[in-house]
């Protein structure tokens, strides 16, 4: 016997996990997809974000109550590694938070040699 069914996912997120990884002299940028898979406009806000020190990030709605762009870049000058998450609080009971986890390392430039080159 089997079952068939269609799930309707209330929202669809690119990605949930970001890695930034590069030089630390440079900005360094992600980009995170966020739409609405019901037929309810979609407002979403931040709730916590605990990478202020080492990340930027901006919210852009592309289509209003539709479709959102979660921008995440890297602040040059913060060299190491890092871990760490982005909260969103949105206004759907059927998922009232979405959470992108962030991980990355930024390296600083040694004298004659590039980044990344293990010499």
């Amino acid at each position: 016997m089997a079952i068939k069914a269609f799930v309707k996912v209330p929202i669809r997120v690119s990605t949930r996990y970001v890695y930034l990884f590069g030089p630390a002299d440079r900005k360094i940028t992600r980009v995170v997809n966020i739409s609405a898979g019901l037929t309810k406009p979609l407002k979403i806000i931040p709730k916590s974000f605990d990478l202020a020190d080492r990340i930027s990030y901006s919210i852009k709605e592309t289509e209003q109550g539709r479709h959102y762009l979660v921008r995440l870049s890297s602040i040059p000058g913060t060299a190491g590694r890092f871990h760490g998450v982005l909260k969103l609080k949105t206004n759907y009971p059927e998922k009232p938070e979405i959470t992108i986890y962030i991980r990355g390392r930024f390296e600083k430039k040694r004298a004659g040699l590039p980044v990344g080159n293990a010499g």
